[in-house]
């Protein structure tokens, strides 16, 4: 793994998982009672799914996408998916808005709108993540660290990114070694 610097922050299994704990207990510790988690997918699956189970709340997910250009490094035009998957009811009450990051805050504050306009039954929403750019338009109401040089953060599932099922074999026969 590489060090980590003001352009690059490298981010280890354990260290992630960590983070994602920090975000649970901050969450926990304001107070704050909510119903249901929606996690944006991909990025704020694995976190939502661990909040939903600490929290013991239902978890919906909603798709959209924006990191396509340049192999997934650049920002482009958004997506929402149509629908959400949630296991019980429809969204509404308190709802807690979980991704991995907020970068320049377009999503976010775009996916805030598009909940609000299409969720009537949603009393309040907040906003939770793990990592919070300093050139973000939008504040999350809840974060574990603030990152002021806007690193490109390496999460440990990237390896899955460029990881093909012709290579598997190898891959776990090196893990194996390891």
């Amino acid at each position: 793994m590489s060090e980590d610097n003001d352009k690059h922050l490298w981010v280890s299994w354990d260290k992630y998982h960590h983070l994602i704990e920090q975000l649970a207990l901050t969450v926990h510790q304001s107070g704050w009672k909510f119903d249901q988690i929606v996690c944006l997918a991909r990025g704020g699956v694995r976190v939502g799914d661990v909040l939903s189970r600490i929290f013991d709340v239902p978890l919906g997910i909603l798709a959209t996408s924006s990191y396509r250009e340049a192999a997934g490094t650049e920002q482009g035009a958004l997506d929402i998916a149509q629908f959400i998957t949630i296991t019980r009811g429809s969204l509404g009450g308190n709802v807690l808005l979980v991704d991995d990051m907020v970068d320049t805050g377009n999503t976010f504050d775009k996916v805030h709108q598009h909940l609000l306009s299409q969720f009537s039954a949603i009393t309040e929403m907040r906003t939770a993540v793990l990592w919070f750019k300093g050139h973000s338009k939008v504040v999350p109401d809840y974060y574990v660290d603030k990152l002021p040089t806007n690193p490109w953060i390496h999460q440990p599932f990237e390896d899955y990114d460029t990881l093909r099922p012709f290579q598997l074999e190898a891959w776990i026969r090196k893990g194996e070694a390891g």
